[in-house]
């Protein structure tokens, strides 16, 4: 059980961010340097660092302008499904997790990065950019989530499972939100 929430931890994390958790993972690991993670090991670690490093400072620093956010949710929203199934898989090698059915874990790591990334690409556009204190809170809590996966499974899985609560909650308000907006808007075009 412990294994699942470790890996709904590191998956959360790519639902906020792709670059900074693979990052911390890395430095975790440290003389080996993305060793045990799939698609990173087969790249040399110097090239693997430098476009880490890279899109972490682009995602850290452009987070906090407009611009920027229209940026990454475009571009999180395409690899975060992929960054979720690779953090999945590396948590699992990282436990010894014996699983047959790894593309499993892969596949249920995706789809939590995907929902978490999708929820916050809905409230960015609902509320016309994200508020900054908002921005800060993600990147702390994705290198926090990292950090849990590994040293406080059950803390980094029940923060995971509240982030999916909180997200199934929000696709609720948006789906009453859009159902209301529909009906007053009908409702004003009808003649009288």
């Amino acid at each position: 059980m412990l294994e699942i929430l470790a890996v709904l931890s590191a998956s959360a994390a790519a639902g906020m961010r792709i670059a900074l958790p693979l990052l911390v993972i890395g430095l975790i690991e440290n003389e080996k340097l993305w060793s045990r993670v799939p698609i990173l090991s087969a790249i040399h670690p110097q090239v693997v660092v430098c476009v880490l490093v890279s899109w972490s400072l682009f995602e850290v620093f452009a987070s906090k302008k407009l611009v920027g956010q229209r940026i990454l949710q475009v571009v999180q929203l395409g690899f975060s499904p992929i960054a979720g199934a690779i953090l999945g898989i590396t948590v699992t090698k990282f436990t010894n997790l014996t699983y047959e059915l790894g593309w499993l874990v892969a596949i249920v790591g995706g789809l939590v990065a995907f929902v978490l990334q999708l929820v916050q690409t809905g409230w960015f556009y609902r509320l016309r950019g994200l508020p900054i204190w908002l921005v800060l809170l993600q990147d702390v809590l994705c290198i926090f989530l990292v950090i849990f996966a590994f040293d406080a499974p059950n803390q980094g899985g029940l923060i995971a499972l509240l982030l999916l609560w909180l997200a199934i909650r929000s696709s609720k308000q948006w789906y009453d939100f859009y159902h209301e907006h529909r009906q007053n808007k009908y409702s004003s075009e009808k003649p009288d």
